[in-house]
């Protein structure tokens, strides 16, 4: 993968920000997770915002028609909420892509804990997969890049004004109310991959296929977040994402442990399968895990998605500023 950014930083979008826009649709799903889970992921310095237990994490699942990065798609796994005066925050667990290029954006400039993954959708049990495990980097993206471009040719059939859901192949025209469509998404780790989860999407049949009120009112909306202290991003960071989009109310996901691919693939079932001792990333992509499983409250759908994402700020956290302080009176 490090010989793929470096090829592909040279012409990448990203260096004509920031700010970063992302177009696109996007489901925003929050989960009631245990504070003790969540706490694992927040640097001591932040405060996480808590009530009997447990506190709001949750997911965003999102799809990109237009980005720096071009088409890719986007698991945020939201660990909870943090306070530092006089804001509160999200922080992300893990944030998983389909695309080396926003994998290492997102790694070095934003702080964020990305990894490389493999989404792939199943509609009445027929199986695709954008990008499958290959030992080559070059070869892994060609593989992807050759089936974006099927999807897009499947996607000019449908309206340039679908939904979400139909924007990953749950339109009406795909597959019918009973027919049965999950993402599986899988993280690669070297040349072998882990599933993490399987999502499965209500299906929705819109009021009328010309109108978009059905898809909710048109709203702008400000999303801060901290990121960093990450092997490749050390600081303690804040950024803010401007969100305008039409926004509605849609049953929630339903989130389970992956299902077992066939053997034929050649995936790993599980990292340690490889003879690595990386108990701390085991722990890690376990307690991801245990956010995706918990109980969701609320579910958001975002459609006509306009993302600008602005360039991250070193944070000096509220305590420590008050430590200062003290320490600058005595």
């Amino acid at each position: 993968m490090e010989a793929a950014e470096r090829s592909s930083s040279s012409s990448s979008g990203y260096t004509l920000g920031p700010p970063w826009l992302f177009k696109g649709s996007a489901l925003y799903q929050l989960h009631l997770v245990k504070a003790e889970t969540a706490r694992a992921f927040i640097p001591k310095e932040l405060k996480l915002v808590e009530a009997f237990g447990y506190t709001l994490g949750g997911l965003f699942l999102a799809h990109y028609d237009d980005s720096p990065a071009g088409r890719f798609d986007e698991l945020v796994v939201i660990a909870g909420i943090v306070w530092n005066p006089p804001t509160s925050c999200a922080w992300a667990a893990r944030v998983l892509v389909n695309s080396c290029e926003a994998c290492r954006h997102g790694r070095k400039e934003i702080g964020l804990p990305s990894h490389v993954a493999v989404f792939s959708k199943i509609t009445n049990n027929k199986y695709i997969q954008y990008g499958r495990s290959i030992h080559s980097p070059s070869a892994r993206i060609f593989v992807h890049l050759l089936m974006q471009r099927k999807v897009e040719i499947m996607e000019k059939q449908s309206s340039r004004h679908s939904s979400f859901l139909n924007m990953i192949g749950m339109s009406s025209a795909y597959c019918k109310s009973k027919e049965h469509s999950e993402i599986q998404v899988s993280e690669i780790k070297g040349s072998s991959q882990m599933s993490i989860c399987s999502i499965s999407l209500p299906f929705v049949v819109p009021k009328s296929k010309t109108s978009e009120k059905w898809m909710g009112p048109m709203i702008r909306m400000s999303l801060p977040s901290f990121s960093g202290q990450t092997e490749h991003n050390p600081q303690l960071l804040k950024y803010s994402c401007q969100i305008e989009c039409r926004v509605r109310a849609v049953e929630a996901a339903k989130i389970s442990r992956p299902r077992t691919i066939d053997a034929d693939d050649g995936h790993d079932t599980n990292f340690s399968n490889q003879g690595s001792n990386h108990f701390a990333e085991d722990e890690a992509w376990n307690r991801s895990i245990s956010v995706l499983l918990s109980k969701p409250i609320l579910a958001l759908e975002f459609n006509f998605l306009k993302m600008q994402v602005e360039a991250p700020t070193i944070l000096v956290p509220h305590l420590k500023k008050n430590q200062l302080e003290e320490s600058r009176s005595h």
